[in-house]
């Protein structure tokens, strides 16, 4: 009787080749699905990242609270008050940075009268001259009137201070602050 011939050991059986391929098809497949979502998520957490700031809203130059009512004199003589905001830019947020400086003068027992304390010709500071009741640039000797207006017609200031919208909130002067072009006749918001 002969023995009926038994494959060798090492050889691998018909029926284990198969699930061996499989095996090999579903790491390859798995391989492929985990470098194709690196591939994918990687890019897209970057141009996220990167396109942050523009997704951010911007400082929308709102309403800025300045000083109560209650320090302006009621003599209409306008006081100085540093305009202090928050700055927002691409990643950072700075909390009460010194932006400018604006005069206010109470008109009437809830409303006031605001000017930017920039020279319109050049941008110098204006001061507020309580002798002669009005406002004079040291800068290039622009003189204005206690409303804003130019006083002198020699001045060099090509308008009137500019006026900024405010309003009384609560007993609170809230004022939208922006600076405007200088040495031009219109008033250019920058």
């Amino acid at each position: 009787m002969t023995e009926p011939h038994q494959p060798p050991a090492s050889a691998p059986s018909a029926s284990s080749a198969p699930s061996a391929n499989r095996r090999n098809f579903v790491s390859k497949a798995a391989a492929l699905v985990v470098g194709g979502l690196i591939s994918v998520v990687a890019p897209v957490a970057g141009l996220f990242t990167l396109l942050d700031p523009l997704r951010r809203k911007g400082d929308t130059r709102g309403m800025v609270r300045i000083t109560s009512l209650a320090a302006l004199p009621d003599s209409g003589e306008p006081r100085k008050f540093p305009v202090l905001d928050t700055l927002v830019d691409a990643w950072n947020r700075t909390e009460n940075v010194p932006v400018g400086s604006v005069y206010i003068q109470k008109t009437g027992e809830n409303t006031v009268r605001v000017l930017n304390s920039v020279c319109p010709h050049l941008g110098c500071s204006v001061g507020w001259n309580a002798a002669n009741h009005g406002y004079f640039c040291p800068c290039h000797k622009s003189a204005f009137a206690v409303d804003g207006s130019i006083a002198d017609p020699k001045s060099p200031s090509p308008r009137a201070m500019d006026a900024l919208e405010a309003e009384v909130r609560n007993g609170e002067v809230w004022v939208r602050f922006q600076n405007f072009r200088k040495g031009s006749p219109d008033k250019v918001p920058v």
